[in-house]
């Protein structure tokens, strides 16, 4: 087993992949106590036996120039499982995500091997291999990695090869390497890992309809995102979700009031941090009333009948299975209720290949123009006659 340790030996290895087609890629990280997640292997496999490594980018001095500069080859494919936060983690090193870039789990989903498909799973299934997963919680950055935990790591890139070409052959075979194409488009957008301070309230579910409560909770959040950015930090580890609520509703501008917040002691209070939410705070409420935020409409506001949106979901499993497609692919129940709502929802069942395959008869469905029928052990769309 090769591992890498040195930037030559790192070098030439890389040298040598980039004259292959792809090859396949994993990292190994810990994020428990920081924000960012913090890199601790990566593993690399050519399509050929004798083209694997392990690169360790602890290892003092290593420089990972070499690599990458192969993730930006432009002629070579980077084969993930589940891609995103290994991108995460290429794109916070470098500014940069590899590409371009191929997703087994994605490709799974699309050959119907069902909802976000394990790399297990796919390795038993396209490989014949089975897994020892007795490694998986290993402690990756504790050095020296027992052999087992390599050969753990290792194995997560050398049973890939063969999943990719099996995937491969049945994307060409259905011909939905176009599917697939909309899917890596996503993944390859910086925006997925690009996490803006002011967008962070979105990861909240403001409460009531005050402007001025939303206007706070906005400032707020986006506090505790450069705060929990700058420390790297865990969100929670600056302020608990509960916390930047009752600090939104009870509006603290001294150091008195903000110890008076549950969970926030008096020590807290007087501490950078405390003094900084005291400022946020009086920064909102120094700004015109009319040029707070109105909350974002509450979409739970307008219900949507219940047995409607079970129909809806026995015709995305009837239409997914028929095409051997897994449904989450296709659509969430919060799209199903979108669709109930508005004909022209703007959410992916509505769009592309996953509106000819399921977006069109779901909208059929509701205005009464398709039923469903169930007869010899299935469920069958029936088309409604008109009058």
């Amino acid at each position: 087993m090769l591992v890498i340790t040195e930037t030559a030996p790192l070098a030439d290895f890389c040298g040598r992949l980039a004259t292959v087609p792809w090859f396949t890629i994993d990292t190994e990280f810990i994020r428990e106590s920081t924000y960012y997640p913090r890199l601790c292997l990566i593993q690399l496999a050519g399509p050929d036996q004798g083209q694997e490594a392990i690169v360790d980018p602890l290892a003092p001095g290593l420089d990972l120039a070499p690599l990458v500069d192969l993730l930006d080859k432009p002629d070579v494919v980077k084969v993930f499982h589940a891609a995103r936060q290994d991108l995460e983690i290429f794109y916070h090193l470098n500014g940069r995500l590899p590409a371009p870039l191929f997703d087994t789990q994605v490709a799974a989903m699309v050959c119907g091997f069902g909802d976000q498909v394990s790399y297990e799973k796919l390795a038993g299934a396209l490989a014949g291999t089975q897994i020892d997963k007795s490694a998986r919680f290993t402690d990756w950055a504790r050095r020296p990695l027992a052999k087992r935990a390599l050969d753990y790591a290792l194995s997560d890139v050398t049973h890939l090869r063969k999943v990719y070409r099996k995937l491969c052959e049945q994307l060409v075979q259905s011909d939905r390497i176009g599917w697939l194409a909309e899917e890596m488009a996503i993944l390859a957008d910086p925006a997925t890992y690009r996490t803006e301070p002011e967008q962070a309230w979105k990861r909240l579910k403001p409460r009531g309809r005050s402007r001025k409560q939303f206007a706070l909770l906005q400032a707020l959040a986006a506090w505790r995102e450069r705060t929990a950015q700058q420390k790297d930090l865990p969100r929670n580890r600056v302020i608990k979700d509960e916390q930047l609520f009752d600090l939104a509703a009870q509006a603290p501008t001294t150091a008195e009031a903000l110890a008076a917040t549950r969970g926030l002691s008096a020590d807290f209070s007087r501490s950078k941090m405390g003094r900084e939410i005291v400022e946020t705070v009086a920064g909102v409420l120094a700004q015109p009333s009319e040029s707070w935020p109105a909350p974002p409409a509450d979409d739970n506001l307008a219900p949507v009948p219940g047995p409607l949106v079970e129909l809806l979901k026995v015709l995305l499993k009837q239409r997914c299975d028929e095409a051997q497609v897994a449904p989450k692919l296709v659509a969430g129940v919060s799209d199903l209720e979108a669709i109930l709502r508005d004909d022209e929802a703007d959410v992916p069942a509505l769009h592309g290949w996953r509106r000819a395959l399921f977006g069109n008869d779901a909208l059929a469905l509701k205005h009464g123009r398709l039923a469903l029928a169930a007869g010899g052990g299935q469920v069958r769309v029936v088309p409604v006659p008109e009058g």
